[in-house]
């Protein structure tokens, strides 16, 4: 995977009523395609300007590549990486009725067995195992004060879930601990928007 040259923001309100919202792919064969989320508490999708910007550093390196949506949600970052022709994206997500409602967008994009893979389980057991193959891109949007992000990490390090020059994006709260991070990840990337942090790290 090429190496980079260069070294889920403003927070959507949770809103804890049961039902359906959308969310927007922004580009790629599917631009401008909404998809249905569930609208309930602690499920607060990327924002379409903090995608942008991460898709943005990430447009040169998505193209075939094997992508994980670690606390997939919506799926809205793992969806954004296939419209965008990654090769793959793998969906892991604990709550029952989200994963539901992946599996019905992945049904509706009529995504096949060879271009995704819905896990409906713990994030964290998920990672507690050896990977088949290792991904090349990986997104961590952990829901928030949940203490969640820095286990996350150390699972994906130690386990060998990540190739040579990976890329691992994370998303968490201003007011979190800063995370302790492997010595091999290089932060090439970061901004924040309103109460989130996001940084784009590659593994060397």
């Amino acid at each position: 995977m090429a190496r980079l040259s260069a070294r889920k923001h403003t927070n959507q309100t949770n809103n804890p009523r049961k039902g359906s919202g959308q969310i927007r792919i922004i580009a790629g064969q599917w631009r401008g395609r909404k998809l249905k989320v569930l609208n309930s508490e602690g499920l607060r999708p990327t924002t379409d300007r903090v995608k942008e910007t991460v898709f943005n550093w990430l447009s040169p390196y998505l193209h075939q590549s094997h992508c994980l949506d670690l606390f997939a949600g919506s799926g809205g970052l793992g969806f954004e990486a296939l419209s965008r022709y990654a090769a793959f994206s793998t969906f892991v997500e604990k709550d029952a009725a989200a994963a539901k409602q992946l599996k019905a967008n992945l049904q509706l994009l009529e995504l096949s067995s060879e271009q995704a893979k819905l896990v409906n389980q713990d994030a964290l057991q998920f990672l507690n195992q050896r990977p088949s193959e290792p991904y090349d891109v990986v997104f961590i949007d952990p829901p928030f004060r949940k203490n969640l992000l820095q286990p996350s990490c150390e699972l994906l390090h130690l386990n060998g879930w990540l190739k040579p020059d990976a890329l691992v994006y994370l998303e968490f709260e201003n007011e979190g601990s800063e995370p302790n991070l492997p010595n091999n990840w290089q932060c090439i990337k970061q901004k924040q928007a309103g109460q989130v942090n996001y940084r784009l790290y590659q593994v060397e």
